[in-house]
């Protein structure tokens, strides 16, 4: 199968080159889980990036001046803007077990919906920069 309904070939840990496997190990390790989740997965395909993009995003949602949850919905309210199924549903999880509650999801989508119509119109219109 081929195109935008394929999906990715996934490396399974058994499979795994060593280098592979320490980024998956670092990762279930980190996340105290079983298993990685098809992202991880699907990134050994190649393992410069997979280990370039668990390392940033471990230091990017280490604690830090904000707190887990904002950090999770931040991520959610961009994955909805990129139209991202996958990441929706991850950062979604993730939010929501950091504790956000379904008003605050209600809040954060409408803040999405708007700030996506008022982007699409401030560029629409071109409206230069005040000041």
């Amino acid at each position: 199968m081929s195109g935008p309904t394929a999906f990715a070939r996934l490396v399974e840990y058994e499979e795994a080159s060593p280098d592979v496997r320490a980024v998956f190990d670092d990762i279930k390790r980190t996340r105290n889980v079983p298993d990685v989740n098809n992202f991880w997965k699907a990134l050994a395909r190649h393992p410069d990036t997979l280990r370039r993009t668990w390392s940033t995003l471990k230091e990017v949602m280490a604690p830090g001046a904000l707190d887990a949850r904002t950090k999770e919905m931040l991520y959610l309210a961009v994955s909805l803007a990129n139209g991202c199924a996958y990441c929706v549903a991850s950062h979604e999880r993730a939010a929501r077990k950091q504790g956000m509650t379904e008003a605050m999801y209600a809040e954060l989508l409408a803040i999405v919906a708007q700030a996506c119509e008022t982007n699409l119109l401030a560029e629409a219109y071109r409206v230069p920069l005040d000041g």
